[in-house]
């Protein structure tokens, strides 16, 4: 069965629905390639989907550990190559405003967010430069 329904909207826009929620996202493409820059790129959500998942997964480590991310950010710089076009790097940049004491717990979160489905899933070619500011 379908995870995610999908349709052009015109002047290279794009809607998708998760069909199990029901929530939709837009996509545009970027002012550089033709497009409105309105709304998040295709390659924008990769480079979101590697953020997220790497948060998720640490997520799904300190629930199981009693570790609390409250106050855990990040942000997310793509960069793009030309011939052909497609993304070179995505850099992540994690701030923690009060991280755990424990070393331990910390390293675990760290080698759980490496370790995401999405930065397992994606080309080797595309660089992943990740900082714990923690």
């Amino acid at each position: 069965m379908a995870t995610i329904k999908s349709s052009y909207s015109g002047n290279l826009r794009t809607e998708m629905t998760h069909i199990q929620s029901g929530r939709n996202v837009i996509t545009d493409a970027p002012l550089d390639n033709n497009g409105k820059g309105e709304a998040f790129s295709p390659t924008d959500l990769v480079a979101a989907a590697l953020g997220s998942c790497m948060v998720t997964i640490m997520g799904i480590v300190g629930n199981r550990d009693g570790e609390k991310l409250e106050g855990l950010s990040w942000e997310i710089t793509k960069i793009m190559q030309s011939n052909p076009r497609k993304i070179s790097e995505i850099i992540i940049t994690f701030h923690w405003e009060n991280p755990s004491k424990d070393k331990n717990t910390l390293q675990k979160l760290k080698n759980a967010a490496l370790t995401c489905p999405v930065a397992l899933s994606l080309d080797p070619a595309i660089k992943q430069t990740i900082t714990f500011n923690f």
